[in-house]
């Protein structure tokens, strides 16, 4: 049981993030490249904020990560390029709901339970609202917490979970309102979604191959 949480930047824990995410998405390029992860970190779909680092930045925060054991070298295979892989789920012992619900909250920022439940399929399937609404008390109740409720702003309809892995900026956090979507506007959202995933799917095959191609010069 941990005594007190590691206190990450938000390089670091959107490096986390990606390293959970891809070893579930897309195991079989797992794990990832600096170049890989790179790319990762800065993908324009699934991530709040956009970011745009650069592999110097990446690089010295995986170093930050290794240093606290959460990151480490991949062991094993032919390849000459150096990879990555989290030690996150057996350092920390979570269930794979509970990675789940903070890989999303790593990568996306504070969210609802309805927005954890509808962003998670591919990271683990929930059986209904309820279950992840189980898991966030899970991982509020424990000692040290690892998630807690934001206080709900006005204009919110419901208030949103933040992880404490690091400092969470409420001045970064605005709600943002839209219309009453109708079906075909929910239906069209789910597949711009699925095409996003699908994209960045393509682009982790890419860069495996890149990385093979090196390894071969």
């Amino acid at each position: 049981m941990l005594d007190k949480l590691p206190q990450l930047n938000a390089q670091e824990i959107r490096i986390i993030g990606c390293l959970i995410e891809k070893s579930k998405t897309t195991p079989e390029y797992y794990p990832l490249s600096l170049n890989a992860l790179t790319n990762a970190c800065n993908q324009k779909s699934a991530r709040k904020p956009v970011v745009n680092y650069i592999e110097e930045e990446v690089y010295k925060a995986v170093n930050n990560l290794k240093a606290i054991s959460l990151v480490s070298y991949a062991v094993g295979g032919t390849s000459r390029t150096n990879k990555y892989k989290h030690n996150f789920a057996t350092l920390l012992s979570f269930t794979d709901a509970q990675l789940a619900v903070l890989c999303l909250l790593f990568l996306r920022g504070p969210l609802t339970p309805g927005e954890i439940n509808s962003n998670s399929a591919r990271l683990h399937e929930f059986s209904s609202l309820e279950s992840v609404v189980n898991t966030l008390n899970d991982l509020s109740e424990h000692s040290p917490p690892l998630v807690k409720l934001l206080e709900r702003k006005p204009g919110q309809k419901e208030a949103r979970y933040i992880h404490l892995f690091g400092e969470y900026e409420e001045q970064e956090e605005e709600e943002i309102t839209y219309p009453a979507s109708t079906d075909k506007s929910t239906e069209l959202t789910q597949q711009i979604n699925n095409l996003e995933s699908e994209v960045e799917e393509l682009k982790s095959k890419v860069n495996f191959l890149y990385d093979k191609l090196k390894d071969l010069i």
